[in-house]
């Protein structure tokens, strides 16, 4: 049997959870038990390691059958499941179903507003307050992620952002400049300025569950707005009101909490066209 594929008046493919279940040669009498399990496991999603969410990785498909549960999968949500799956077959199917997924319309492309937001996140992380919460978060979000320990937590993070304490030592003797007393931030700060507000956005991303890949790909992008901006980088945690620059306070606020308020739930799971 092939996997027939699905698609929508508005052109999203999806896969029946009942074809999917009978072409990977699964246990019949086991059907609703895996069915439960595949739609409450975590796997990692391009936008992020996750649950499978509701009208955008999957649908009820409405069925005459009553004691037949079924849905509508997405392809990247069905391809996710074979993988996991213990079926003789996962490899065929996953790959045609990754053949199947469609680049344009990628969670790794942004839209008009999500790009703008990320204007607005290249300018609120010329802030230090901002940069430290943003790396505060990431590390919560790390130690969840390790059962509570921050073992390696700093090797882990040099390697995700390339680069060490110890060359960015090396850099600064490169250039001359002393490295006596000096932070990781302050030698950003006399070696590559904006390479701060790069790090802070990919901390932002990783704390909100992104996978590093989509992290660091929109730390680049807001590093390139910073520079084209002139974004200035201001250690705003002992100033006074006065002299702090006059930026974006909403989304301040939401990177300081991790709040999913108008700027940053414009990264949150989008519904299934039906």
């Amino acid at each position: 049997m092939d996997l027939q594929i699905l698609v929508s008046k508005k052109g999203t493919k999806v896969v029946k959870a009942s074809d999917l279940y009978i072409v990977l040669g699964l246990p019949n009498k086991q059907y609703a038990t895996n069915l439960r399990r595949w739609i409450n496991d975590v796997y990692q999603f391009r936008d992020g390691i996750r649950k499978p969410a509701a009208m955008k990785d999957y649908a009820k498909r409405p069925t005459t059958v009553k004691l037949m549960e079924d849905y509508y999968f997405s392809i990247e949500f069905a391809k996710l499941i074979v993988l996991n799956s213990k079926s003789k077959v996962k490899q065929k199917y996953a790959t045609f179903l990754y053949k199947l997924e469609d680049k344009t319309e990628s969670n790794d492309l942004l839209n008009v507003d999500q790009v703008m937001a990320v204007l607005e996140l290249a300018k609120v992380m010329g802030m230090v307050s901002c940069q430290t919460a943003a790396e505060q978060k990431h590390l919560e979000t790390y130690e969840q992620r390790n059962n509570g320990s921050a073992a390696n937590w700093w090797n882990f993070r040099s390697k995700m952002l390339g680069y060490s304490t110890d060359q960015l030592k090396q850099k600064m003797q490169e250039m001359g400049k002393s490295t006596a007393g000096k932070s990781r931030r302050h030698m950003l700060m006399q070696t590559d300025k904006y390479e701060m507000v790069r790090t802070g956005v990919v901390d932002l991303f990783m704390a909100m569950g992104k996978t590093e890949r989509y992290a660091k790909n929109l730390g680049r992008l807001a590093k390139a707005f910073a520079k084209e901006l002139k974004v200035e980088i201001f250690d705003d945690r002992n100033a006074p009101l006065l002299f702090t620059p006059h930026l974006n306070k909403e989304l301040a606020n939401e990177v300081k909490h991790l709040e999913k308020g108008r700027y940053l739930q414009l990264w949150e799971p989008q519904r299934m066209a039906s």
